[in-house]
Formats: C-alpha cells, sequence, structure tokens
C-alpha cells in the first residue's frame, strides 16, 4: 500500500533527524534477506549505538538533497537500507560488513563520512578494519604482556 503525504514527511523528518546525528552512514542492499536476519541485524545495530532504517530511495535523496549531501541514492541497486553510527564512524561499516559475510543477500553499496559520500569499495575497506574496541583490547593486551615482561627481568 502506497504512503500518503503525512506518512512520507514523518519519514522524511525522522531521517532528517538521524543524518544530522550521525558520524557516519552505511548504504546497503538488503533485497532477498529474511525479517528474522533483518531483525537480528537491528538488534545488534542497536546494541552497538547504531541504528538500522529502512526507507525508499526517493524519501532518502530528498533527505540528502536538503542536507545538501552529494550522493545520487537512486542509481544504487535493489533495496536500501541506511545504517547509523552515531558515536563511531567505522562500526555501522563493520557491523554491515561482518553481518554480510555469513548473509549474502545483504551488499554494502557505499556510504557517508562526516557528510562525505565513500564509494562501495571504501565502504568494504571500512568494514574490514578492526573496531576501536578490537584496537585498544590488543593495546592493553600488549601492555600487559610487556608489562608482566618486565616484572619477570625485574
Amino acid at each position: 500500500m502506497p504512503l500518503n503525504k503525512t506518512q512520507k514527511q514523518n519519514i522524511i523528518n525522522d531521517l532528517k533527524d538521524k543524518v544530522a546525528k550521525q558520524k557516519a552512514i552505511v548504504f546497503a542492499d538488503f533485497k532477498g534477506l529474511k525479517v528474522k536476519n533483518l531483525s537480528i541485524l537491528r538488534k545488534e545495530m542497536k546494541s552497538k549505538e547504531c541504528e538500522l532504517k529502512v526507507a525508499k530511495k526517493s524519501l532518502i535523496s530528498i533527505v540528502l538533497k536538503a542536507e545538501k549531501i552529494e550522493a545520487d541514492i537512486k542509481k544504487m541497486e535493489g533495496e536500501i537500507i541506511m545504517g547509523f553510527g552515531y558515536k563511531d564512524e567505522i562500526l555501522p561499516f563493520k557491523l554491515l560488513y561482518d553481518f554480510s559475510k555469513s548473509n549474502e543477500n545483504l551488499k554494502l553499496l557505499g556510504g557517508l563520512i562526516k557528510n562525505e559520500f565513500v564509494s562501495k569499495e571504501k565502504a568494504i575497506e571500512f568494514g574490514q578494519l578492526l573496531s576501536k574496541e578490537d584496537i585498544l583490547g590488543q593495546l592493553f593486551f600488549s601492555v600487559q604482556r610487556n608489562l608482566n615482561v618486565l616484572k619477570v627481568r625485574s
């Protein structure tokens, strides 16, 4: 059933709020993804202070144009979901990329970091990076290991 003007305006207003708060947005095609898997992804995103939003390409384009963001969403293939990162620029890319490895129907299409468009290839590269938590964990482990070595030598 098509959306009426009020429903479309509500979606546009909601997306404008999310775009204004974001540090990064990932665009992905989710055509063929089962609702169960989409729900799992949505919960995972929410648990990491990110958010997942499904919207029509035309409404996304209206919002991005209003925010003076240059990205041609209408040329992207498939049905679009937007993964918003509010605290970390890389995390939404990583979450969607990791999820796509076990769900072939989810395909990264590109994204935005600080309102600058990044290509599909860059989005995948960002998804392959270690998260801040992983980097901090490795750093902590390395420092702890070096302290233990120093204790043994003393």
